[in-house]
């Protein structure tokens, strides 16, 4: 096996033709991640810009990771629009990619009188939505769900709704973009924006990038992008902190499907579901915040929640909670997505892009693709799937089969999680190997179990010392 020297791989390198692409990506997040597939497979040639030193590093780090139907979206609206094509291509190419899909349905729970009365217009909302749906009884949600607790009253099923691996995937996206000839520069902070004969010149921290097309995916700071780039952007990042409380496996069957809440204008509420990682998840808040980096996770808050998760489902009293996690979402003033097509100054914006991106991210790149490829003067329908290069992601969730079951395995360097030596040095190479600490945890989940790395800090230090150095200074800082 390699040295973890000779697996470190060295800081990309600015581009050396800074006039090279057809198409600059603002952010590799989920939703970079996405529309760089789908732009790199019409042919496109794209490079993706992002200011941190890995992929899904702000918005997209923490999230739900539900599959969403969009059963309780407005109508009409672009996000219904595009959660439904997003959830359709990633159920038509998961098995490709080696991604996981685990069919929970989800349930929308009424814990009083009131909510039981509104189940029959979520189940009218859903259908017109052209998703189906049916409203249960008391005693067949008891059926369903015997851990609920006695005041649960009855529930619109929604059988369409699952889990997937909320990392991996992204992954895969950026991965199949760049068998595909999209490029991916971390570390590139955009420092300024100047259009000048029909291109973009963009400034960043590795170098000077050009490109025909910008698209603006920066999530928590796509209003300041538009701004640098001398526009009026529409629209203003509000960040909404989500806080959320991981519990062991042991509490991971408690709940066979999501367990919803009616939900209100503002918020779908606090809501629990199984993870394909083997765990129980409860939250998020939806919390208004100024600040767009920091997302701090508050024991008073966090309390709060898991008494809620409690009335809900009273068997999580005395459950062991391994993590607690806070993250920050880019909501705007607008409750739909911002999308917008400048063709006349080779800009598209995509801005606003809530809770529902990771569902809605194949969707948006898509509609990214397919506008972008009319900028550029030519529309480029994207290939038959049979005609791509497909990447093979590794099995990180517990809904494959993982390496650690397989005879002639490497050493498990994290017992909680059961990862092994060989996973930790692949994700350090290769397509996008991982840049950062988090980068490679997300890749292989070490030191996410139980133990949050107390007994992974020898295997980490060995095979990963540039991170780990790394991680200290960051938590420093």
């Amino acid at each position: 096996m390699a040295s973890p020297a000779a697996l470190q791989q060295p800081a990309p390198r600015p581009p050396s033709n800074a006039a090279a692409y057809d198409v600059a990506i603002i952010g590799a997040g989920v939703v970079g991640c996405a529309i760089a597939r789908s732009l790199a497979i019409r042919g496109w040639k794209a490079i993706v810009l992002e200011k941190g030193g890995d992929i899904l590093e702000g918005a997209s780090k923490g999230n739900s990771a539900l599959l969403h139907t969009g059963f309780d979206e407005p109508a009409g609206g672009m996000e219904l629009k595009l959660i439904k094509a997003g959830c359709a291509t990633y159920r038509r190419i998961h098995g490709r990619m080696n991604l996981p899909l685990v069919e929970t349905g989800a349930l929308v729970v009424a814990w009083d009188e009131e909510q039981l009365g509104k189940l029959a217009g979520i189940a009218a909302h859903a259908q017109a939505n052209g998703v189906a749906v049916s409203v249960l009884d008391r005693a067949a949600l008891r059926r369903r769900e015997s851990m609920l607790s006695e005041r649960a009253l009855g529930a619109v099923d929604v059988p369409e709704e699952a889990i997937i691996d909320p990392w991996s995937a992204p992954l895969g996206y950026i991965r199949q973009a760049m068998m595909h000839g999209a490029e991916l520069l971390t570390g590139a902070e955009v420092a300024g924006l100047s259009r000048r004969q029909g291109a973009w010149r963009i400034e960043t921290g590795k170098g000077e990038v050009a490109a025909r097309l910008v698209v603006n995916a920066a999530g928590l700071f796509g209003d300041r992008i538009e701004t640098l780039a001398g526009r009026q952007p529409g629209f203003t990042i509000r960040p909404r902190k989500g806080q959320f409380v991981v519990y062991d496996k042991p509490a991971h069957d408690l709940a066979k499907a999501i367990i919803l809440r009616v939900p209100t204008e503002r918020t779908k509420g606090v809501l629990i579901t199984r993870t394909v990682f083997g765990n129980l998840l409860l939250g998020p808040t939806a919390e208004d915040q100024e600040d767009r980096i920091h997302a701090a996770c508050e024991e008073a808050v966090l309390r709060r929640i898991m008494a809620e998760g409690e009335a809900m489902l009273p068997a999580l009293a005395g459950q062991t909670v391994t993590a607690t996690f806070a993250a920050l979402r880019p909501a705007t003033e607008h409750r739909d997505y911002v999308l917008k097509a400048d063709a006349e100054n080779g800009w598209l914006t995509v801005g606003g892009i809530r809770s529902t991106g990771l569902s809605a991210s194949l969707g948006i790149g898509e509609w990214a693709a397919e506008q972008g490829s009319i900028i550029l003067g030519e529309v480029r329908p994207a290939p038959p799937d049979d005609d791509l290069d497909w990447p093979r992601m590794p099995p990180i969730s517990e809904a494959l089969p993982r390496p650690y079951r397989q005879a002639g395995r490497s050493p498990i360097v994290c017992h909680c999680e059961w990862v092994t030596e060989n996973e930790v040095s692949a994700a350090l190479s290769g397509p996008a190997p991982a840049g950062t600490l988090g980068g490679l945890k997300r890749r292989t989940r070490i030191a996410m179990g139980r133990c949050q790395g107390f007994g992974c800090t020898g295997a980490l230090a060995r095979l990963a010392p540039h991170l780990v150095e790394a991680g200290k200074t960051d938590a420093a800082a």
